[in-house]
């Protein structure tokens, strides 16, 4: 009788774990064997394996989201995934799909921040799509030319872009990004208010390397209207960061470890230079860097205030100054 048990327990185990394997077996092969055309497959950032699993299954790529989740994880393979744009085969098997999604994406995500000057714009995509010394050289002379006169009009946003993407292939894409951005009511409304696009953009440029918050942005694009309609210089240490960093970084073949923001030291207020905001009154005669959509609101739609002047002390608060003693006064206790 024991030994009939025993037997009956063995027995039972046996066809658990057969029935385990007979379906891990078939949740692992393709999900459409025939089928040999690749899809295009994206994982966004910020994804993780169970959102990237059932995109999969819903997309027809895999039989079962579990099992995808269950191989990634027991494999460590989960923690390998980029995100990006990838290629993938309904008639892969589970396991391909996993190392295919491993090896590497065809496209990588390139996330351009608000207040890049277009050359950082060119070295944040070399680094970014691992672009080889050689091909990197070649990219950074196509971009430079691609980009002239076009500094502030490259939008910063997140890109999909592959290892290949040819310098003005980002060149055009951020450019086109920045004229759906500004909308015909916004150059409409700059217009109401004398301001051309070109100014605008200048304006705007100033603005994003002048401010940390959306909040301040409006702030300071009314003091910096102010001083130009008062005939002030704008006395901006951005200006100076620009044209230092342009003369100090002209000679590098591939400028990647340049300091394109140095903070200024006194002796740079008096270099002369088109962008000395210091020496010179009313707008330097271009862009300084490429502004986000609050930036370049803050231009169109400044916000009225009785301040002048503005500082951000060591934490990045502002405070803001209606005299230039209160200003001198905000210099002595937030900065010195």
């Amino acid at each position: 009788m024991r030994n009939t048990r025993f037997l009956f327990y063995l027995i039972t185990i046996v066809l658990i774990l057969g029935g385990l394997v007979v379906g891990w077996k078939v949740t692992t092969l393709p999900a459409n064997s025939k089928d040999k055309t690749q899809q295009d497959f994206l994982i966004v950032k910020g994804q993780g394996v169970g959102q990237v699993a059932l995109k999969l299954k819903n997309q027809g790529l895999i039989k079962s989201d579990l099992a995808f989740k269950v191989y990634a994880k027991i494999t460590g393979k989960d923690k390998k995934i980029q995100a990006g744009e990838f290629r993938i085969s309904p008639s892969l098997s589970l396991v391909q799909v996993v190392s295919a999604l491993v090896s590497g994406p065809t496209e990588f995500w390139v996330t351009y921040p608000e207040g890049l000057r277009r050359e950082e714009i060119a070295i944040r995509t070399i680094k970014t799509l691992n672009i080889g010394q050689d091909e990197a050289k070649v990219f950074w002379k196509e971009f430079i030319a691609a980009s002239f006169e076009k500094e502030g009009y490259l939008y910063p946003d997140t890109y999909l872009f592959s290892q290949n993407t040819k310098a003005l292939t980002v060149v055009e894409k951020l450019y086109s990004t920045f004229n759906s951005k500004v909308t015909p009511q916004m150059k409409e409304d700059a217009k109401k208010a004398g301001l051309t696009l070109d100014q605008v953009v200048v304006l705007a440029s100033l603005v994003e390397r002048e401010t940390r918050t959306d909040e301040e942005r409006p702030v300071v694009g009314g003091i910096l209207l102010k001083r130009i309609g008062a005939g002030w210089p704008l006395q901006i240490d951005a200006t100076l960061q620009y044209f230092t960093a342009t003369q100090r970084c002209k000679d590098a073949n591939v400028p990647l470890d340049c300091e394109w923001w140095k903070p200024p030291v006194a002796a740079d207020k008096e270099i002369k230079s088109s962008y000395n905001t210091y020496l010179n009154q009313g707008l330097p005669p271009g862009p300084i860097s490429n502004p986000g959509i609050s930036s370049i609101k803050a231009v169109i739609y400044p916000k009225e205030s009785m301040y002048w002047f503005y500082l951000h002390d060591g934490k990045g608060i502002i405070h803001y100054a209606e005299t230039m003693d209160a200003h001198d006064e905000n210099i002595r206790k937030y900065i010195r």
